[in-house]
C-alpha cells in the first residue's frame, strides 16, 4: 500500500485542494505555500473522525476570523465524496466525518496480505541497538522496558519495508569488567571458608593489595548473584585447579582476566535466557572487546576531522562543544588508554562501515547528556546528523497496593527483569510487554502489578485478547469468512447495512489499521498501537454486545457482510498484537459466552 493512500493523507489531499480553490476565489494574493496545513485525529469522536486547525492557525495570514474562514472553505470540502459531513467547531477546527463507502474500500486491503501495511518508497538498512545491559549483573526493569520497546519497534519498522537488524552491545572490556573478576575471586575465596571484608572508604592500596588482604574494593560488585558465579566456576574441576595454582602464585592479573571473561559469559547467558522468555530476539550480540583487539578504538582519532581534536596536557580531546555539548570530551587519557566515549564512537563507526544507512539506539534514562557528544562525533566522521537517533526508555516504578515496591528480596538493590517475569507467571510475556508499551517510552511508567496479575478483561491486554477470542468463537460456530471468496461481496455491499453506529465505528477503526501502524512506525512510538487496539476492541465489544448484530440470525448479504467485517477486525487485532510481540489466543479460559 502506498502511504499516500492512507486515510489521513487522503483527507490532507482533499483539504489542500479545497484550500487552493478557496484562495483563487477569495484570497487571490495569498500563496498556498504561505499557509500551515495539517490534519490530526479528532480529539472527540462527536465532532468527527479527523480535524484540522487550519482556520485557527491561518487567521492572521488570511485576515479573517476562523469561523469566517471555515464558511468560505467548507462548501469546497463538501464537494468531495470522501466526506459524509464537514463541520466547524470552536476555537477554529474543521472536522471531517469519513463516508462509509470510502472506509469500506479499505476492507479490500485485508484481502491481500501484501496490502495490509503501507510501505515506504526508500527502504533503509537500519541497525537498531537496544537493551545492551552491562554484563556485570542481572538485567533490571528498565532493560525489560527497553526490550519490549526495541523489539516492537523493529517489527513496526519492518512493516514499512525497512531492513532492521536487532543488536545488543556487550560492554565486555574495561575497568568495570575487571572489577567483576575481582568480586568473583573474593566470593570464590569466601565460599572456600575464607573471611572477606568490604572496603567502605578509599585508601591508597592497589586492587592487588586489597585482594591479598581479602577486601572487596568499594567500587566493585557486592550483589549476592556474584556468589552464584563463583560457585558455578568452582564446579569445573579443570578451571578450579588452574585457579588454585594462580592463587598460590598470587598471579592476580591472570586470575582477574579469566574470572572476568567467565563472569561476563555467565551473566550474558542468563540475560539471553530472560530475553528469550520475553520473546525478544537479537540478530547479533556485538562484543566491545573485539573493537579493542582489532585496533578500531585506537583508530578513531584518524577518522574524525582534525580540527575537531586537540591535545592538552597529554590528553586527546574531541571538541564536542562544536556539536552542542556542554564541554569538550577526553577520548584518550594521558596514559594512552581510551575512554568509554572513544570506544562508543568506534562502535558506531563500525555500524556504518557494516553498511547501515541509519542507526537507532535505545538508552536508559541517565544517558541524555551523552547524546550530543556521540552524535557530534558521527557528524565529524562524515555522517548526516539525522542518520543517528537516540530514544530514551524512562524509569519504571513497580506499584503494588498503590505503593512503590522492590521486586527482588534476594538481591535487594536490584529490581530484576527475571524477578518480574517470575512474578507475572504464565502470562508474563504478553502482560509484561503490553504494560511496558502502554505509555510513551520517554515518559516514566508506573507498572501496576495488581492489574497485571488480574486475568479478567479489566486487564487491558486481556480485554484485547478477549475480543480476538470472541471472533474466533463466532467463526467456530458459524464458519470463518473466506476472505478471498468475499472479494466480490466487499465491492458490492449495500452501505445501508452499515447504518447503525456500532457497525460504522467498527468499520472506521478497522480501516484505520494501516494508518495507525504507519504513524506508529514513522514516529517510533509503539505505544500508539496499544491505544489503537484498545479503541478497536472497544468498538468490537460494543458491536458484539448489540443483539441486532447476532450474525446467526442474519441471511444473505447482511450475514456475509458482518462475517467479513469481523474477519477483518480479527486480522487487525492479531496483526496489531503481533507487532507488539503479544499472542492472539483463539480461546481463553474465562471467555464469556458468545453472542452470535
Amino acid at each position: 500500500m502506498n502511504p499516500q493512500s492512507l486515510i489521513k493523507n487522503r483527507v490532507l489531499h482533499e483539504l489542500t485542494a479545497a484550500i487552493s480553490a478557496t484562495l483563487m476565489e477569495f484570497f487571490p494574493t495569498v500563496e498556498l505555500s504561505q499557509l500551515k496545513i495539517r490534519i490530526e485525529y479528532s480529539r472527540d469522536e462527536k465532532f468527527g473522525d479527523y480535524s484540522s486547525p487550519f482556520a485557527l492557525e491561518n487567521k492572521n495570514a488570511l485576515g479573517k476570523n476562523p469561523k469566517d474562514i471555515s464558511e468560505l472553505l467548507i462548501p469546497n470540502l463538501t464537494k468531495s465524496k470522501m466526506f459524509s459531513d464537514v463541520s466547524f467547531s470552536m476555537p477554529g477546527f474543521i472536522n471531517f466525518r469519513i463516508d462509509k463507502q470510502f472506509l469500506w474500500e479499505f476492507i479490500l486491503h485485508f484481502l491481500d496480505k501484501d496490502q495490509i501495511y503501507a510501505k515506504v518508497s526508500d527502504p533503509k538498512k537500519i541497525c537498531l541497538e537496544f537493551v545492551s545491559a552491562n554484563p556485570t549483573g542481572p538485567m533490571n526493569i528498565v532493560s525489560a522496558r527497553s526490550a519490549a520497546y526495541g523489539d516492537s519497534l523493529a517489527h513496526l519498522l519492518g512493516s514499512m519495508g525497512h531492513q532492521v537488524q536487532r543488536e545488543f552491545y556487550v560492554n565486555d572490556f574495561g575497568n568495570q569488567v575487571n572489577l567483576l573478576g575481582v568480586a568473583v575471586l573474593l566470593r570464590y575465596l569466601e565460599a572456600k571458608g575464607e573471611t572477606i571484608s568490604f572496603q567502605d572508604e578509599e585508601d591508597d592500596r592497589s586492587v592487588y593489595e586489597l585482594i591479598e588482604a581479602r577486601i572487596l574494593p568499594k567500587e566493585s560488585y557486592r550483589g549476592e548473584y556474584i556468589k552464584d558465579i563463583a560457585i558455578a566456576y568452582s564446579q569445573n574441576n579443570k578451571e578450579r585447579e588452574d585457579l588454585e595454582k594462580y592463587i598460590q602464585a598470587k598471579n592476580w592479573g591472570e586470575i582477574i582476566e579469566r574470572l572476568s571473561v567467565y563472569a561476563v559469559q555467565f551473566n550474558l547467558s542468563r540475560q539471553k535466557d530472560d530475553l528469550k522468555s520475553f520473546g525478544v530476539h537479537f540478530d547479533q550480540f556485538f562484543s566491545e572487546r573485539t573493537l579493542h583487539e582489532e585496533g578500531s578504538v585506537d583508530a578513531v582519532s584518524d577518522l574524525l576531522k582534525k580540527d575537531d581534536l586537540r591535545i592538552d596536557e597529554g590528553k586527546l580531546y574531541f571538541l564536542s562543544t562544536k556539536y552542542n555539548d556542554d564541554k569538550d570530551r577526553v577520548i584518550r587519557r594521558d596514559d594512552g588508554r581510551p575512554t568509554y566515549l572513544m570506544a562508543d564512537i568506534a562502535y558506531h563507526i563500525n555500524k556504518f562501515k557494516r553498511g547501515f544507512d541509519e542507526l537507532i539506539d535505545i538508552w536508559g534514562p541517565d544517558h541524555y547528556g551523552y547524546i550530543a557528544r556521540l552524535k557530534g562525533a558521527l557528524v565529524s566522521f562524515g555522517k548526516p546528523e539525522d542518520s543517528f537517533k537516540v530514544l530514551i526508555a524512562q524509569q519504571v516504578n513497580l506499584i503494588e497496593n498503590k505503593e512503590k515496591v522492590k521486586m527482588s528480596k534476594r538481591l535487594g538493590i536490584f529490581q530484576t527483569m527475571n524477578d518480574l517475569l517470575a512474578y507475572l507467571g504464565k502470562n508474563a510475556r504478553d502482560v509484561g510487554r503490553y504494560f511496558f508499551l502502554m505509555r510513551s517510552a520517554d515518559m516514566p511508567l508506573d507498572f501496576d502489578l495488581d492489574l497485571a496479575k488480574d486475568e479478567s478483561d479489566k486487564n487491558p491486554v486481556f480485554y484485547i485478547q478477549y475480543a480476538h477470542a470472541r471472533i474466533c468463537s463466532i467463526n467456530r460456530e458459524l464458519g470463518e469468512s473466506d476472505l478471498i471468496s468475499k472479494s466480490e461481496i466487499s465491492k458490492s455491499v449495500d452501505m445501508n447495512l452499515i447504518q447503525s453506529e456500532d457497525r460504522a465505528r467498527l468499520l472506521f477503526w478497522i480501516a484505520r489499521f494501516p494508518e495507525e501502524v504507519f504513524d506508529a512506525a514513522s514516529s517510533l512510538e509503539p505505544h500508539r498501537i496499544t491505544n489503537y487496539l484498545q479503541a478497536l476492541s472497544k468498538a468490537f465489544t460494543k458491536f458484539y454486545g448489540n443483539k441486532e448484530n447476532r450474525i446467526k440470525d442474519k441471511l444473505g448479504m447482511e450475514r456475509e457482510m458482518l462475517l467479513l467485517l469481523i474477519a477483518c477486525a480479527k486480522i487487525a487485532i492479531s496483526h496489531g498484537l503481533a507487532l507488539l510481540g503479544i499472542s492472539a489466543p483463539e480461546k481463553m479460559s474465562k471467555e464469556e459466552s458468545v453472542i452470535t
